[in-house]
């Protein structure tokens, strides 16, 4: 069945469709869910609640662009509503933020790794930084979707790369203690 059909199927509410729509795109959407999750329950339950935004408003995909841009950006969104509720952003003035560059030697450093660490980032800076250098979304976007000022993404993105610098040379410090 062609993505047009099956598109097309999930507007009239066909379970199969859904369920085939399902199967075919829950990977891809979770692993983004994983991303803005604090944790796998709640990747899954921002998942589970992407689908149903997705299945009801299926109809207002107008087959043009990517259908799966489409549903990602739904999971996107649904994910970052968990914490536009909650507040997790504090404002900052923009004259304050340092711009910090990580440099990372892909034969150090394992992808588990590096996903771990950027995992346990606080919320705001983990949405940030998965938001700017992993998804592409300018400031200017982020701070539209998190309902913040683009200088406040900047500076969020600024302490997770603090963070994250501080985390790797840690390791690399505890890695080279080792070998000796």
């Amino acid at each position: 069945m062609s993505l047009e059909e099956l598109i097309n199927r999930c507007i009239k509410k066909d379970a199969n469709a859904q369920s085939q729509l399902y199967k075919q795109y829950a990977s891809k959407l979770f692993s983004l869910c994983l991303k803005y999750s604090k944790n796998y329950v709640e990747a899954e339950d921002n998942l589970q609640d992407a689908f149903v935004t997705i299945f009801n408003k299926i109809e207002q995909y107008k087959q043009k662009g990517s259908f799966e841009g489409w549903m990602k950006r739904i999971a996107i969104n649904t994910a970052l509503q968990r914490y536009r509720k909650v507040g997790v952003f504090n404002i900052v003035d923009e004259n304050a933020i340092e711009d910090v560059t990580v440099e990372i030697e892909n034969d150090d450093l394992s992808l588990d790794f590096l996903l771990q660490i950027i995992q346990e980032l606080p919320d705001r800076y983990r949405l940030v930084f998965n938001l700017y250098v992993l998804d592409g979304f300018s400031h200017n976007e982020i701070a539209e979707m998190l309902i913040i000022s683009s200088g406040t993404s900047k500076s969020n993105l600024a302490r997770a790369r603090l963070i994250l610098k501080q985390k790797i040379e840690d390791y690399k410090a505890n890695l080279n203690s080792q070998s000796l």
